[in-house]
């Protein structure tokens, strides 16, 4: 979709009959019977049902391949070997061709790779909760969408290599796995325990590295306040009035800060309590220090242009031009006229 967005002309191949799995995965559902699910990720497609055991559409999606820039599959291991598809050997015949497969665990891995085990094994769930609560997975299934940017960076980069010269077929034949992508997501957790030989803990909604970085209840709603440098922990100690901790030359770095977390969220949240979210956010942004409400989802979307139909409006350049397809929408167009059917 984010290919779409950006002016790509991209064909969905989906099962005959049932399409993609997401189409069921409601309710909700619009009034064209379409899930939310399925909305939320498929605009800027055209859609064909092909059965790719059967050696008519097998050949026929094997000729839209021959004729793309990007192929782009989810098959589990060893799948497109069965329905006799060779990535590799399609590359060394079209050397502008890019193949990008995406995968749960990794190109030699047959375990189905869905956003919540992958959660689970990448470590997110055991970082993620407070400490004396289960382990919990982020909101949104935030593994596969990685995965879905890592795709579209790594194809991205193998077009403009492709604009320099043809690339060989190995640079041309990119693997992304939801697994590996969640991992390298850790970032800063994995360094810290990679430094410290010591396993990441669940902080809540506090950070390990910065104090104060967290929630704290204000008199009428909750708030973030998020200090990352020296200058920040003065404006926040000032507008918040809590002149002890100001005066407090120990507190006046980062290092200092953490040895101090109790104390010092413990003062926060004592003043804080006192004030409303509006006063804490005026005092705070006045300083520069970062800081928000926590909002609703439907609060959140009144900052963005978003439709029923199409989904939030791209977070790339890009436009929506069109609505997410019916199952085989395309379908005969596409077999009568191939790419022609984006004029």
């Amino acid at each position: 979709m984010t290919l779409g967005d950006m002016g790509a002309d991209v064909i969905k191949v989906e099962r005959p009959g049932a399409g993609d799995e997401t189409r069921g995965w409601g309710p909700p559902f619009d009034r064209r019977g379409e899930s939310a699910y399925y909305l939320s990720v498929n605009r800027n497609k055209k859609s064909i049902a092909a059965d790719l055991g059967l050696s008519a559409d097998r050949q026929m999606i094997l000729d839209l391949a021959a004729t793309a820039d990007v192929v782009v599959d989810n098959f589990r291991h060893g799948a497109l070997a069965r329905l006799a598809i060779n990535p590799d050997s399609i590359l060394h015949e079209n050397d502008q061709l890019i193949w990008c497969t995406i995968t749960g665990f990794g190109k030699d891995s047959g375990r189905i790779g869905y956003d919540l085990v992958v959660q689970a094994e990448s470590g997110w769930m055991a970082i993620t909760g407070n400490p004396e609560d289960d382990p919990l997975r982020v909101g949104v299934a935030l593994a596969d969408i990685i995965a879905g940017k890592d795709a579209t960076i790594a194809i991205l980069a193998a077009l403009a290599a492709r604009a320099r010269g043809a690339p060989d077929a190995k640079a041309r034949r990119i693997h992304i796995s939801l697994a590996h992508s969640a991992t390298a997501a850790l970032i800063n957790v994995a360094q810290n325990s990679l430094i410290t030989g010591n396993d990441a803990k669940r902080w809540g909604n506090q950070h390990p590295n910065l104090v104060p970085y967290q929630l704290f209840k204000a008199a009428d709603r909750p708030v973030i306040i998020a200090v990352g440098t020296d200058a920040q922990w003065r404006g926040c100690v000032e507008g918040l009035e809590l002149n002890d901790l100001a005066e407090d030359k120990s507190l006046a770095t980062n290092a200092g800060r953490l040895a101090a977390r109790d104390r010092i969220v413990e003062r926060i949240s004592r003043r804080v309590l006192k004030m409303t979210a509006d006063e804490v956010l005026k005092r705070l942004s006045e300083r520069s220090v970062p800081c928000g409400v926590v909002r609703s989802v439907l609060e959140a979307l009144r900052d963005v242009e978003a439709s029923p139909l199409t989904g939030i409006a791209p977070s790339v350049p890009g436009t929506v031009r069109l609505p997410p397809p019916k199952l085989d929408e395309h379908g005969s167009e596409i077999r009568r006229n191939g790419w022609n059917v984006f004029g």
